[in-house]
């Protein structure tokens, strides 16, 4: 695949973009921007090594791409102008378009008649089936353990904390499912659907749904997480998240050099707050505890990291670790402890506030 990123190829403007180079980069031969062409994805967002960044549609094309994935999902999911004569040009040579926009660019007549006449094709990741229901608690009885990952905010890494579980949990023998509730999350496999597409009222029915259908010869079933409950924006679509998938656990993910949420700069409560809001709203329909908490310190030495982790630790009592750089076993642990019925957590002190230093 060839990757648009083109003016938004960072770490978090292009989430879609470095999570597929993350897992998926032996299929990768470019990413597209004109900002750091010349250089390579390692050298810009610090994974995928040697993979070139080439500032031309036809400097990717030359490297015989069958698919152009659009790789950056800005906020309200549309597509950028800029991009279109790209496209137009990739359809017009026969490739793939993938896209996780909330702009379906295959309804767009002047896209759709150059994949016609080029014999390219386009997918849409965010169509959902139109057949969802209104969730009836049926995940709370599935024989695998749930878990969901919960976030301090938006974007702050949840998917690549639920796939770094599973991919631990493979590694040692366990039969884990990973659950794709997002467009990015839909690219590295497992059944699921872009939960933030769907009407209010079926989120948690497709949550549902999607746990449903990956629980079935599974141990353990990792539901990527959306959103935050304290942001403003995107609260919605975690509560129904939570309420549907029904999970046994949760797996707090945290920045912790952000202090506001992105884009609206509401402050991010301390880490015990949060631990106590996300199981007090998963309490009356089926109680979860957080388990652990998974450090995204993608701007952080490693050294920093450390010691982010053991504060963290400090503060809840939870294990904690940054999954990419030091792997995701503090993280599966207490989901195997679980499994087996042993005790996975740890109370707060009584007064105990905790907080970012």
């Amino acid at each position: 695949m060839l990757i648009l990123a083109d003016g938004r190829f960072s770490v978090l403007d292009a989430k879609t973009a470095t999570c597929v180079i993350r897992y998926r980069g032996e299929e990768v031969v470019a990413v597209l921007d004109r900002q750091t062409a010349g250089r390579t994805a390692g050298e810009v967002v610090g994974v995928g090594g040697s993979i070139p960044v080439v500032g031309t549609l036809d400097e990717g094309l030359a490297l015989a791409p069958d698919m152009l994935l659009v790789g950056v999902a800005p906020r309200g999911g549309r597509l950028p102008e800029a991009w279109r004569e790209m496209i137009l040009g990739a359809l017009a040579r026969g490739l793939e378009v993938v896209s996780g926009l909330h702009t379906f660019i295959g309804d767009d007549a002047e896209l759709a008649q150059a994949a016609a006449a080029g014999g390219g094709t386009i997918r849409d990741l965010r169509r959902v089936p139109d057949d969802l229901p209104v969730a009836s608690g049926l995940a709370a009885d599935v024989g695998a353990t749930v878990v969901l990952t919960v976030g301090s905010d938006c974007n702050v890494g949840k998917m690549t904390a639920a796939m770094e579980v599973v991919l631990a949990a493979r590694r040692r023998g366990r039969r884990a499912a990973f659950a794709p509730t997002g467009q990015t999350g839909l690219l590295l496999g497992g059944w699921g659907l872009a939960v933030d597409r769907v009407i209010a009222d079926f989120v948690a029915g497709a949550a549902e749904r999607i746990v449903l259908r990956n629980a079935p010869g599974a141990e353990l079933v990792v539901v990527e997480g959306q959103g935050s409950i304290f942001h403003p924006g995107y609260s919605g679509v975690t509560l129904g998240l939570l309420h549907g998938s029904m999970p046994d656990a949760l797996i707090l993910v945290h920045q912790p050099t952000r202090e506001r949420s992105l884009n609206d700069g509401v402050p991010i409560p301390r880490l015990p707050e949060l631990v106590r809001a996300y199981e007090a709203l998963a309490a009356p329909l089926k109680p979860a505890r957080v388990v652990a908490i998974a450090i995204n310190g993608y701007d952080l030495a490693d050294a920093a990291a450390r010691d982010w982790a053991r504060r963290a630790e400090d503060e809840t009592g939870l294990p904690a670790v940054d999954p990419v750089r030091f792997g995701a076993e503090a993280l599966l642990e207490p989901l195997v402890a679980l499994r087996k019925g042993t005790p996975t957590w740890t109370p707060f002190a009584p007064g105990h506030n905790g907080g970012q230093p």
